[in-house]
């Protein structure tokens, strides 16, 4: 590429990851076209943004207007996976959102003779769980287990599929669990849970799953840009090492200034319990491995995660305290 002169549009600006990726870019200097939602405020947009409704609903005309003289997409909008699902059809909403979002800005993508496209994809295109030493690759045989999992893949493909033949350079991120600064969800959950020195019966879990914190994630993105080859294809990217989820409470408890309060229970009694008040899923990504070897990225492009685990829990606990004035 032509070291990052012309602009970089990235959707899914104003979501986790999206803002991150935008500070960055403010603070590296890189051009960028910023795609985001309004949810109804009357602030001013943030320099670099335009909004967009609706990817989804976009028309050819819109999206051609988005990618304009863009030398690469970073496509990072998208459904991200529900755990309480409120879709009467949940696989026909990933599949709109997620699938023919990719596909129509990949048609427009070459429409304009955008050079590279960079899709966020999940992990969870491989699977749910790794076998135990045996980290999934791109490589291996997908395995979906579920409609928003099954929704990334049929995106890779998509992306692939309207890429070929042209000059558009289509490269898929499978990314682990991604927390940080302004994090949400599970993780968010267990950092409230950490902090507020509740006992947590994870003391025997002995499973590894791979993370990766967003500062690391956006200079993944950075090298996804700039390497020359293109990393053309699907890539696998994760901080390393992975980490058993006690290690992670010990390691959160540390940067939140809190002691650690596990219990040991048995990874049997955690599922039966799991089945029982309807959490089965959740006890399951608590109890299993999920390990991501990132190693194929990192030869091709020369990435490698520059923050530590602990400097990314710092980073996240320092966040955290500033939301409870702590």
């Amino acid at each position: 590429m032509d070291g990052g002169r012309r602009n970089v549009v990235v959707t899914g600006a104003d979501g986790f990851v999206g803002r991150a990726l935008r500070a960055h870019w403010v603070a590296t200097r890189r051009p960028f076209r910023a795609a985001v939602r309004r949810r109804g405020s009357s602030a001013a947009l943030p320099p670099g943004c335009v909004t967009i409704d609706d990817l989804a609903l976009a028309a050819d005309a819109q999206l051609d207007a988005l990618v304009a003289d863009a030398t690469a997409i970073v496509h990072l909008a998208g459904r991200a996976h529900v755990m309480r699902e409120s879709a009467t059809d949940p696989a026909a909403a990933y599949r709109a959102a997620n699938v023919a979002t990719t596909a129509a800005l990949a048609r427009a993508a070459v429409r304009a003779g955008v050079e590279r496209f960079i899709l966020a994809s999940s992990i969870k295109v491989n699977g749910e769980a790794s076998a135990p030493g045996h980290p999934f690759g791109p490589a291996d045989v997908p395995a979906p287990a579920d409609a928003y999992a099954a929704s990334k893949w049929e995106a890779e493909r998509e992306l692939a599929a309207i890429a070929a033949g042209t000059p558009l350079v289509p490269v898929a991120l499978r990314l682990p669990l991604v927390y940080g600064p302004g994090v949400g969800a599970n993780f968010l959950a267990l950092l409230d849970a950490v902090a507020g020195r509740r006992l947590l019966p994870l003391g025997a879990v002995r499973a590894r799953r791979s993370l990766l914190f967003v500062g690391n994630l956006v200079t993944a993105v950075d090298a996804a840009l700039d390497a020359v080859p293109a990393p053309a294809g699907v890539h696998c990217v994760a901080d390393a090492p992975p980490v058993a989820v006690p290690d992670l409470v010990r390691a959160l408890a540390v940067a939140l200034d809190v002691p650690a309060r596990l219990l040991p229970v048995p990874v049997s009694l955690l599922r039966l319990a799991g089945r029982l008040t309807g959490r089965e899923a959740a006890i399951e990504r608590l109890t299993t491995a999920l390990e991501v070897d990132g190693s194929g990225f990192r030869r091709a492009t020369g990435w490698t995660p520059s923050a530590t685990l602990e400097q990314g829990l710092a980073a996240t606990a320092r966040w955290w305290r500033s939301r409870h004035s702590i």
